[in-house]
């Protein structure tokens, strides 16, 4: 069975050009970047070079650049050490309802530690207003943490107002850029963030690494002590080869990233438009057109997401839903309630997002195999369209 991956917003296949880069590191270079003889010095040069690299992605200066295990990482760190950091200048952060879960559990555990958090609610296309964040600002508030585009929906957020904002205020700026780096340009001087977390394995690059972008000037808690690395913030031999894969990743993903965006669009398109011409009573969630270009989130009415990933994986297609069944919980995605989807529509939702190896005919195959798999699946549903009407959803109205 030839299978379709459309599950890029999980995860990516690292680029054959970045697995080449690492593979010198593993067995030849791979001294303890530390270690002040030839073989350490060679892999420190590794490093500081993957360093130069992000920082150039993304407009800033080396020193500013962090690596870290990911983007979960990056997102604590970031918001628990600015939090400690300041907390003699007030205790209030604010942030979304649709954050990734890295970003608003540790909120919900700092709120344990005496901080306030203000959550601020998306629109319909889980879009923030700018003029809520500046209105939830107190004299007490020492954090903003928006992400740049959501893993889920793909609506892109009005970041460089919101940077403007902050700025202005005096109020330190965070964005989670997991899902924007590698898809939409990133400048963090023209963004006016503070700091910007990132994971190489979103753009091509391998798991485990990513960094976090931290303004000259912005103080943090260190996140791990131990050692001298990451200039004495988070100790830990570093992950050399990793850490070149990621520089690697990011240089080519930025390289490529204006003709990449334009063709993975008008695929995206394309399976949005099939989609919505040929399965009824389907709705499209995040904004229709400040999304990221490889981003499709449908709700499918009447059935549920899990049992359409599992229809799908037996077609050979790999996709997600925005149902958290498959982790064990029986809510549906945050983010779907809080555009403000009901449960049973929010539970029959689908995720596909493509990648570098999506090709048209991946798209077709997924507009062939979809609308039989729904149909068989709401023929067999206790909520098919029979037994309810279309106009109790506004949304279907």
């Amino acid at each position: 069975m030839n299978r379709i991956y459309l599950d890029n917003a999980a995860t990516t296949a690292v680029a054959p050009a970045v697995l080449e880069a690492m593979l010198p590191y593993f067995t030849q270079v791979y001294g303890n970047p530390s270690s002040i003889h030839a073989t350490g010095r060679e892999a420190h040069k590794a490093v500081d070079a993957a360093r130069r690299q992000v920082a150039a992605a993304i407009s800033a200066q080396p020193s500013e650049i962090y690596f870290t295990a990911g983007g979960s990482e990056s997102d604590n760190w970031a918001i628990k050490g600015a939090a400690f950091a300041r907390k003699d200048r007030g205790n209030h952060i604010i942030t979304t309802a649709i954050e990734h879960h890295a970003v608003l559990h540790t909120c919900q555990w700092l709120e344990k530690q005496g901080f306030d958090v203000t959550y601020l609610p998306v629109d319909e296309y889980g879009m923030v207003s700018p003029a809520d964040v500046e209105a939830a600002i107190t004299d007490k508030t020492i954090l903003i943490s928006v992400m740049m585009a959501n893993n889920e929906i793909g609506t892109i957020q009005p970041i460089a107002e919101i940077g403007a904002i902050a700025r202005r205020r005096g109020v330190l700026f965070h964005t989670d850029a997991v899902q924007a780096m590698g898809a939409i340009p990133v400048d963090v001087q023209a963004l006016q963030v503070d700091m910007l977390s990132m994971s190489a394995h979103k753009f091509h690059g391998p798991k485990g690494v990513g960094a976090l972008y931290v303004r000259k000037g912005v103080k943090l808690d260190v996140f791990m002590a131990g050692g001298a690395q990451e200039r004495g913030q988070r100790a830990g031999t570093e992950n050399l080869a990793g850490i070149v894969g990621m520089g690697k990743a990011i240089e080519l993903a930025v390289a490529g990233m204006a003709d990449s965006a334009a063709r993975i669009t008008v695929l995206r398109d394309k399976l949005i438009k099939g989609i919505l011409e040929r399965i009824p009573d389907v709705k499209l969630n995040g904004h229709p057109d400040l999304r990221l270009p490889n981003n499709v989130n449908v709700s499918v009415r009447y059935i549920e997401g899990e049992a359409l990933l599992l229809r799908l994986d037996l077609a050979g297609i790999a996709a997600s839903s925005g149902s958290a069944c498959t982790s064990g919980s029986l809510d549906p995605s945050h983010v779907l309630l809080a555009i403000g989807l009901p449960h049973e529509i929010a539970h029959g939702s689908l995720r596909l997002t493509l990648g570098a190896d999506t090709t048209e005919a991946d798209i077709d195959a997924v507009l062939d195999t979809l609308p039989g798999i729904v149909k068989d699946l709401r023929a067999m549903s206790v909520l098919n369209a029979a037994t309810t009407t279309v106009g109790s959803c506004p949304w279907m109205k």
